[in-house]
């Protein structure tokens, strides 16, 4: 049975372009393992920790000297790693906000990643497919006046590999901004092709990762 770890971030359920291609990859998935386990979080709805002292200093030291609150800060911590650890591919969606990803996603990173656990040049998870749903307002891509202002695919193909070695592809809806902001109104045909082939490729790429996945297992 293969397990799928499914976290959104984006504010906004009811009008939210990750959220929309994450469900398009998830269901891709689903209908290729009906008999797996999808594992959701709504880090919007239900954010987890920031990172605090107690959290992070417990990670350095042994279990035998943890205080009250370095304990019960680490055991939730932990179960977050267990989530990421027992899945066999992760789907993210990343919205870009102020030029980068969501606190809730950033909160969510710093819980997992252990050095000497989850992270580092020994981790459990070099290789894990995770694909990221990564929708913006604008475009940012190469050749574009904000080519330079780019932090959410930049930052997460960087944490993600470096941290964890896996393995990371994104799908991209840009313009998502198109069709509320008078400037942008003459975007709205792009901003609809970029959505349409996010949709798209959410199907093909959720269909050949549990492919993949499945005939690995």
């Amino acid at each position: 049975m293969v397990t799928l770890l499914h976290l959104d971030s984006s504010l906004n359920p009811a009008a939210s372009a990750s959220r929309a291609v994450t469900a398009a990859f998830r269901q891709a998935w689903e209908e290729q393992h009906p008999e797996g386990t999808v594992v959701y979080r709504d880090l919007a709805a239900d954010p987890v920790p920031h990172l605090d002292g107690a959290a992070w200093s417990a990670a350095f030291a042994d279990p035998s000297t943890h205080s009250p609150e370095q304990a019960a800060a680490f055991a939730e911590r932990l179960k977050l790693v267990a989530e990421l650890e027992q899945a066999d591919a992760v789907l993210i969606g990343a919205p870009m906000y102020n030029f980068s990803i969501p606190s809730t996603l950033k909160a969510w990173l710093d819980q997992v990643i252990v050095m000497g656990r989850t992270a580092g040049p020994d981790s459990p998870l070099k290789g894990l497919p995770v694909t990221v749903v990564a929708s913006r307002g604008g475009s940012y891509a190469p050749g574009t006046p904000r080519e330079g202002m780019e932090y959410v695919q930049n930052y997460l193909a960087g944490v993600l590999t470096e941290m964890f070695g896996a393995e990371v592809d994104f799908i991209v809806p840009e313009l998502t901004l198109a069709t509320s902001v008078p400037a942008m109104a003459g975007l709205i045909p792009l901003a609809e092709a970029s959505y349409a082939q996010a949709l798209a490729d959410a199907d093909t790429k959720g269909k050949a990762l549990a492919a993949r996945i499945g005939s690995a297992a």
